[in-house]
């Protein structure tokens, strides 16, 4: 994977802001991070990958699940910020390529934190 990305999010200090709470770290602890790797695949297969989401910019909600943290923090919150920092076209269905990069990228931003 091209972590390039991360260090990109570290100029963007609204990126920055996000972190895991004691709650979210308990939680991944208690799932397992294979199970929370369910998740993000859950979550952006329903959510992101398909071509037309009528909600975008706000499907993704602020709290509530650690990958939801983790998806602000890297910039896989909407199709907005996938095009922005990812360079991911609108308006196209994602590739099972691009989707694993994306749980891929939340995966590392998790490990991260819970390493802090």
């Amino acid at each position: 994977m091209n972590y390039d990305i991360f260090s990109k999010l570290t100029s963007s200090k609204f990126r920055q802001s996000f972190s895991l709470k004691t709650k979210d770290r308990e939680y991944i602890k208690q799932k397992g991070l294979d199970v929370i790797r369910s998740h993000a695949y859950d979550f952006i297969t329903k959510r992101l990958a398909p071509a037309e989401i009528p909600n975008d910019g706000k499907q993704t909600p602020w709290k509530g699940h650690p990958v939801f943290i983790a998806q602000h923090a890297t910039a896989t919150c909407c199709r907005g910020c996938l095009y922005k920092w990812y360079h991911i076209p609108k308006n196209t269905e994602l590739t099972k390529e691009q989707i694993d990069y994306i749980v891929n990228v939340i995966m590392h931003w998790l490990e991260l934190q819970l390493k802090s």
